[in-house]
């Protein structure tokens, strides 16, 4: 999906969260991996509503538990920072949100899916290249402590994918 492309973009400004009390030079980073783990959190919750697979219901629950995780630890790390947080996901995201809730059964289930395959991509390219050219060694050293969890959830959706018979291209 589309969303996750503002997510490394960076292109949308803060939207009604206020705007950042300090100005490090990854302070984007920080906003959009924010954006990124709410709207996680709260496209999972509507798949333990929505999803008609099981595997998909629990899938959402780990997104849930290891995305707010994320973002506690984000939040205690932007704070050191004097950084305020997105306290919403992005508009994008939103939008793109709003758009699978109008979706139901199978097709729910397949939208779902697809997103997370390719949310779990971008994020995945955003922390290594965070990892690799970011100037904060502290948001460095975030994107490489998520990073494996991240490609964990990838490798669990492309596994549910399959077994559902969702192309992962």
């Amino acid at each position: 999906m589309k969303r996750h492309l503002l997510f490394i973009a960076c292109a949308l400004p803060l939207v009604a969260t206020g705007a950042y009390a300090a100005d490090t030079p990854d302070s984007s980073f920080y906003k959009h991996i924010a954006e990124a783990n709410l709207a996680e959190i709260n496209d999972a919750t509507l798949a333990q509503q929505s999803a008609t697979d099981p595997q998909l219901k629990d899938f959402a629950a780990m997104m849930i538990k290891d995305h707010t995780e994320a973002n506690s630890k984000l939040a205690a790390l932007a704070g050191t920072k004097n950084l305020t947080l997105p306290s919403s996901a992005s508009v994008g995201e939103m939008a793109t949100h709003e758009k699978l809730k109008l979706e139901s059964g199978q097709t729910f289930d397949k939208a779902y899916i697809r997103g997370q395959i390719s949310a779990h991509r971008a994020a995945i390219r955003a922390l290594r290249k965070e990892m690799a050219s970011g100037k904060d060694q502290d948001a460095k050293d975030f994107a490489k402590s998520v990073l494996p969890t991240v490609q964990g959830h990838l490798k669990a959706i492309d596994k549910i994918a399959t077994a559902d018979g969702v192309s992962t291209k």
